[in-house]
């Protein structure tokens, strides 16, 4: 494709937001801790693999094998710990890390497609400040590296399709293999969903063959992506059928699944996807629909050249949104996959249909809205989900090390990270258990709570938040 003549933003505004997020984000990610719930189960999880040395079965708790995800998650967080020692910045930068992979990807993308650097920095600058991806690839979660595989594969594969050269279809198997190692099938029926759709139009699906390397590239997914699910299987008996069957089945079509082994299912009405897709695009979200509506208007598509760049990208971007439109049960974060190619879109909108280089400037609110973020949570400005505070006061007890802990009726996942597995939970039912506790415990308890102890002697430690810290003694 020839360089494009139309007006872009200028380059120094471009680099200035594209930096300003990527080192806001950098700084931010030791400034808060790992909150309730799925950071700090996550963090939890990797913590548990990098103290056991098993690297093969995440752990939802010592002994518990956690079935719900493949390891990549706790792979980079494990590896982190080992860089860095244990703390959030460890938890979370080799995440930061695969994000980076993801922007470098749309740029390498945006780069060969339009041949200029220009649009590539264009590219990279749109997803740096698209405010869901960039919190959401500081943060200790599956959903970065999904994207990062996803993102891979898709860029490999239109770069193939455009004989960019070999490595890029063996690339494009590599995606799908780290896809399965990051969140399993999903990957490959999101890429299908993209990719079938694309080139079943003009009769494409007739170049299909000749533009990858089937045979080896197909031995090279399995080569990198079997032997973890055949170990895993051996080490755990039943993860395929939990993993396969429940996670990939019956989560989707089964309203409220009631299977979820550690959790909750995350019931939502039907179609709320897209409602998630407008508000993790932003700031966007709103460009790409005006830029639809002008096309609308002119009567055109995102087609709008020969090689069909446009709607390569448009159902790349939807096919997170199609799938999950029929599932009950979705995070917000399942839209982060679409954000790669909602970058590209934007821009190659801009290439056909320019808009005022001024709008752009809407990327500025990202940065801001980090620093925000950041400083409400640093300085304690709003309530956080995590039990650092309460854990800090504890580890300063003097009777911390030779004393049980205790969270009365639930032990939140933070509470695991941050007391290093010691925390254990304990029923309100106190007669279940009270009765064979030998040495003196602190038991974390709502401070509204007035539980007696019968024959133990408890004094409050602290009061954070709605939480007491009591430090119990027998009288026996």
């Amino acid at each position: 494709m020839q360089k494009p003549t139309t007006s872009l933003p200028s380059a120094k505004l471009l680099l200035i937001l594209l930096i300003s997020c990527l080192v806001i984000r950098f700084i931010s990610l030791s400034l808060y801790p790992l909150m309730d719930t799925t950071e700090a189960r996550y963090g939890e999880m990797a913590r548990i693999m990098f103290e056991t040395g098993n690297w093969v079965t995440p752990m939802f708790d010592y002994n518990v094998p956690f079935w719900g995800k493949p390891p990549i998650f706790t792979w980079l967080s494990s590896l982190g710990f080992s860089l860095f020692g244990i703390n959030e910045f460890a938890a979370r930068v080799p995440h930061l890390i695969v994000g980076l992979g993801a922007i470098w990807l749309v740029y390498k993308l945006a780069k060969d497609h339009f041949q200029s650097s220009a649009m590539g920095i264009f590219s990279a600058s749109i997803l740096a400040s698209t405010i869901s991806f960039i919190v959401l690839s500081g943060a200790v979660m599956t959903d970065t590296a999904l994207s990062f595989s996803i993102a891979l594969s898709m860029t490999s594969f239109w770069q193939a399709w455009s004989n960019k050269g070999k490595i890029w279809g063996y690339l494009f198997f590599i995606g799908l293999a780290l896809g399965m190692l990051s969140k399993g099938p999903l990957a490959i029926v999101l890429i299908g969903i993209s990719l079938t759709i694309w080139l079943i139009p003009n009769g494409r699906w007739k170049r299909l063959w000749r533009i990858l390397p089937w045979g080896y590239g197909t031995l090279l997914f399995l080569v990198i992506s079997v032997p973890w699910y055949a170990i895993a299987e051996y080490k755990t008996p039943g993860f395929l059928d939990y993993f396969i069957v429940g996670e990939h089945i019956k989560r989707f079509i089964v309203s409220g699944w009631q299977g979820d082994l550690y959790g909750t299912a995350h019931e939502r009405t039907r179609g709320t996807i897209w409602v998630y897709a407008l508000i993790s695009m932003l700031p966007w979200s709103p460009l790409i629909i005006w830029q639809w509506i002008r096309m609308i208007k002119d009567d055109k598509d995102v087609e709008e050249s020969s090689d069909g760049f446009g709607s390569y990208l448009l159902f790349w971007m939807l096919s997170p949104m199609i799938l999950f439109s029929f599932s009950g049960n979705i995070l917000a974060s399942y839209v982060m996959p679409a954000l790669p190619a909602m970058a590209l879109l934007l821009v190659h909108l801009h290439s056909q249909k320019p808009l005022q280089n001024w709008l752009y400037k809407a990327g500025f609110i990202t940065p801001i809205l980090l620093i925000i973020l950041i400083s409400t949570l640093h300085f304690d400005l709003i309530a956080k989900r995590s039990e650092d505070k309460i854990l800090a006061v504890w580890k300063q007890q003097p009777e911390a090390t030779q004393s049980d802990l205790f969270y009365l009726h639930k032990r939140p996942f933070s509470g695991q990270y941050y007391s290093s597995g010691k925390a254990k939970q304990r029923s309100t039912d106190v007669n279940s258990w009270l009765p064979a506790q030998d040495k003196a415990f602190f038991i974390i308890q709502a401070a509204n709570d007035h539980t007696d102890y019968p024959n133990w002697s408890c004094e409050k430690r602290n009061t954070t938040g709605k939480e007491d810290l009591m430090y119990c003694k027998s009288t026996l």
